[in-house]
């Protein structure tokens, strides 16, 4: 029987409410929106914190999927292994990721839809360019929060050293918002970067000189540019986006040879499509249609018929297939824990700040680490300027506690000092070793000045940090996939007709007639023969 006194009276509609707004802020905050800062979602940040801290780094073999997402299920991600597999899986795809922060082995899909293999037949590590999100983790750079069960931490966010939002995009659907980002250039985006620590004040049309346009990693034409400039603009934008094609003459007929479609287009059902338009004669001109992919790249062969129009079959290709495909461009990314919508200079403003945070946090690590060394070096150099005396002292006393506490009284040194004194080894009394000791001391105090300046001027923080930028520049950059065509329009009527000479015949009751010239024919009297008009 329950007591009456256990039962709570609510009111069913404020606790939907209540109950609703929870629900979905879990949502947008802990699962489908990324944090401006490092680009990652929740599962994203775990995949290659686990990885990382399990050893499965680019300079070691592949390990297997399973191990890894066993490692992340059991140690930070309590959500299932689809999720965790499936993420994994897409890190490591070249055709969705503009730079992969997985390396995987086996089967990962395909631009066709293909799925993945089982995660017990794929490998996987980290690529180089994941270890940079995880650089210098271990230097206080970043806060860390419990795990699901309160066993170990896991961080907040990544020290990323480039600006991963930006290079890789990303894309999640939360409670009333959603996330479409496109992904860019790795220089182009680094450059954007620079410019803004040189010059805070720069504006998005100065921005948009060193990051024009998006960079998608399965290439394509960018085709006009109002969309990329109101995206980069406001952070809402279209952008369209064409297929690369080009048409090869064949003996008697012409090809269309297709290399680069537009990114998120499914290769197969591309295909697909084509074919059920021509079947349905909804498409005239092609003849057949082939995918001769292969492990050097993508090419599609479109076979058109001898008398057909190449240009005016592409043109009908693009308004009437996905060779034509629009990106909807919806920078929405948590911001101090709260969902923004986000302009191009904001992005790269809040990825700067974090870097600062990052170098910042680091740089009183070190230099707390190194203060801390060069206090025992101090009293090493005393024991080894005394070193007679040392050793007397150490071999009166009766126990490693008194030989500390006598060597504390006679030098005015300090426990840490004694600790390494009675610890220190023979070989250190060497006249060659107490030279390595002052020589290392010295290097120490110059090392202390550089990380103290640092601290204390901010030009010489962000110095720091641009180069560390044009290191990441140098050595991960990579030429555009994505063209950029400017002067593009909409289609106009006499896009979709073959540019040919025309009769036109004009009947006695006005009627009007369109004739191609090739099939004019004049007939003489008697039906003897027939000749062409000029």
């Amino acid at each position: 029987m329950i007591e009456a006194d256990r039962i709570i009276k609510i009111d069913i509609e404020n606790e939907m409410k209540s109950a609703y707004i929870d629900y979905s802020m879990s949502v947008i905050v802990s699962r489908a929106l990324p944090d401006v800062r490092d680009g990652l979602k929740p599962v994203h940040r775990r995949v290659l914190f686990g990885m990382n801290e399990m050893g499965n780094t680019s300079d070691k073999p592949h390990k297997k999927s399973a191990n890894c997402v066993g490692e992340v299920m059991g140690k930070y991600h309590p959500h299932g292994d689809s999720s965790i597999y499936g993420t994994v899986v897409r890190l490591a795809q070249p055709w969705a990721m503009r730079y992969c922060l997985v390396d995987g082995h086996g089967n990962f899909g395909s631009v066709d839809g293909d799925g993945a293999a089982a995660m017990r037949y794929t490998e996987v590590r980290l690529a180089r360019l994941g270890e940079e999100m995880l650089s210098d983790i271990d230097s206080d750079t970043v806060d860390f929060q419990p795990n699901y069960d309160n066993s170990r931490q896991e961080p907040v966010v990544l020290p990323t050293r480039f600006p991963n939002l930006l290079v890789n995009g990303a894309s999640g659907i939360a409670v009333g918002m959603a996330t479409n980002m496109p992904t860019h250039n790795l220089a182009e985006s680094v450059n954007a970067c620079i410019a803004y620590l040189e010059q805070p004040e720069i504006d998005i049309p100065e921005l948009m000189k060193y990051i024009p346009a998006p960079d998608f990693p399965t290439g394509g034409t960018i085709y006009g540019y109002n969309g990329v400039k109101e995206a980069y603009e406001t952070g809402r934008g279209r952008i369209l986006i064409r297929a690369k094609a080009e048409i090869e003459a064949e003996d008697n007929h012409e090809n269309i040879i297709v290399t680069e479609i537009p990114y998120n287009v499914n290769k197969a059902e591309l295909i697909s499509y084509i074919a059920d338009l021509v079947t349905e004669k909804k498409l005239d001109g092609i003849a057949d249609i082939n995918d001769e992919s292969n492990y050097k790249g993508m090419r599609i062969v479109i076979k058109l018929k001898s008398d057909a129009n190449s240009n005016v079959v592409l043109n009908k290709l693009y308004k009437m297939t996905q060779m034509q495909a629009s990106f909807s461009v919806n920078n929405v990314a948590l911001v101090n824990g709260r969902p923004k919508t986000l302009n191009l200079k904001e992005l790269i403003s809040e990825f700067v700040a974090h870097r600062h945070e990052v170098v910042t946090r680091r740089t009183k690590f070190d230099l707390r680490k190194a203060q801390e060394r060069a206090h025992i070096l101090e009293g090493l150099i005393i024991a080894s300027q005394n070193i007679d005396e040392v050793i007397k002292i150490i071999r009166a006393a009766a126990d490693t506690n008194e030989a500390r506490e006598r060597l504390k009284e006679r030098f005015a040194l300090t426990d840490p000092q004694t600790a390494a004194i009675v610890e220190m080894r023979l070989r250190q009394l060497t006249g060659l070793e107490q030279d390595k000791l002052q020589a290392d001391y010295e290097a120490l105090e110059k090392e202390i000045a550089r990380l103290e300046l640092i601290l204390s001027d901010d030009s010489v923080c962000r110095a720091v940090i641009r180069d560390e930028l044009i290191e990441i520049r140098d050595k991960y950059s990579e030429p555009r996939r994505t063209d950029i065509d400017y002067t593009a329009g909409d289609f106009n009527a006499e896009d979709f007709y073959a540019d040919d000479d025309m009769i036109i015949t004009i009947s006695h009751r006005g009627y009007i007639k369109r004739t191609q010239l090739s099939e004019f024919r004049a007939q003489n009297r008697g039906g003897v023969g027939a000749k062409g008009s000029d």
